[in-house]
């Protein structure tokens, strides 16, 4: 028993460090944390100004470790009578991790961002931008135990638990560029495609002394392409892909959303869609937008192995985006866009 409880604690203790030292922010809604997945992404928002956005994901709760994922943000258009056909994009974001077992791991980031986006023409656009964010992570080493503390009975927490931890708070600076090209084929249709880089310094990250672990993060790669293409005055359609890379892991989520003209006009849509996450996951989602305010909810299925033990029940996420125009705005530049 007293083997078995080590192994355990083991296992559990390999979890945290890698979580530590790998977790990457994760939403399943990626398209409506568009800071997070590009910098390039910052000011690109056809026909409005500004947009600011909330996401939230709550995941295992069922298994009595329930982690959370909370993100405010927000970016704007300036200078659009400054540059010819071109305009910059500024906007921040706060975004926080928290773990609700042992250790209550947390992580905060907060960043921000530029960009510029130049016209090409009268249907291509190109972006450009970097953000740069400071990154504080926070484990409480009371609430963790060890093998050492195991007594044959029981885990006590008066006996030194041993392991060579230096700190209990680390911070960082992370760097992050990236590039968009957008192609407004028609009224009906646009395409958009861009590619990041995260951890573009490769920054250290470790509860241990540098001597014991330097560990740098790997640089994540990100990728994605989405389409908007409008049927008849009724639906516009978005097939999206998203794929990351960091060191060995690997995460791909494709999928389809639609936006249903409810009012005639677009002044009301029901937003539904299904996306599927590689190895892990179905998410079907749902929505809907009023005007200029838009507010969608999507389910983590599991369908890998851990569905045995979280009887399938992955995650939920909710996410409200608001847009609008300043009341002094300009006509400034106005990239084509597929509307109702």
């Amino acid at each position: 028993m007293k083997q078995l409880f080590k192994i355990l604690v083991s296992i559990f203790f390999s979890i945290v460090v890698i979580t530590a030292s790998g977790q990457g922010l994760h939403f399943s809604q990626y398209y409506n944390a568009p800071l997070l997945v590009n910098p390039a992404n910052t000011g690109f928002n056809p026909d409005y100004d500004f947009r600011l956005g909330g996401n939230i994901r709550n995941q295992f709760a069922n298994l009595g470790t329930a982690y959370n994922t909370m993100g405010i943000w927000g970016d704007a258009r300036i200078m659009q009578d400054r540059f010819e056909n071109g305009w910059i994009g500024i906007g921040g974001a706060i975004l926080k991790d928290a773990a609700g077992g042992a250790g209550s791991l947390t992580a905060t980031n907060v960043s921000g961002s530029i960009a510029y986006h130049q016209m090409l023409g009268y249907n291509s656009l190109l972006s450009g931008g970097f953000s740069l964010g400071y990154v504080t992570k926070t484990i409480d080493l009371s609430k963790l135990r060890f093998d050492n503390q195991w007594n044959g009975q029981f885990f006590d927490i008066s006996i030194p638990a041993n392991e060579p931890f230096a700190y209990n708070q680390v911070g960082y600076l992370d760097l992050q560029v990236g590039i968009n090209y957008a192609f407004f084929a028609s009224d009906n249709a646009y395409f958009n495609a861009g590619i990041s880089m995260m951890h573009v310094n490769r920054p250290r990250e470790s509860f241990f002394d540098a001597s014991i672990a330097n560990n740098q993060l790997d640089r994540r790669y990100t990728a994605f392409a989405n389409a908007n293409i409008k049927i008849g005055n009724l639906w516009i359609v978005n097939p999206n892909i998203y794929v990351s890379k960091m060191g060995p892991s690997w995460e791909t989520v494709l999928g389809c959303n639609a936006n249903r003209n409810l009012s005639g006009d677009g002044y009301q849509q029901l937003i539904v869609g299904m996306y599927y996450r590689n190895n892990d996951a179905l998410i079907p989602m749902i929505g809907y937008q009023v005007n200029d305010l838009k507010c969608t909810f999507n389910y983590d299925a599991t369908i890998s192995s851990l569905s045995s033990i979280n009887g399938s029940r992955g995650a939920y996420e909710m996410s409200i985006i608001k847009s609008g125009i300043f009341s002094n705005s300009s006509s400034g530049i106005k990239c084509p866009t597929v509307k109702f």
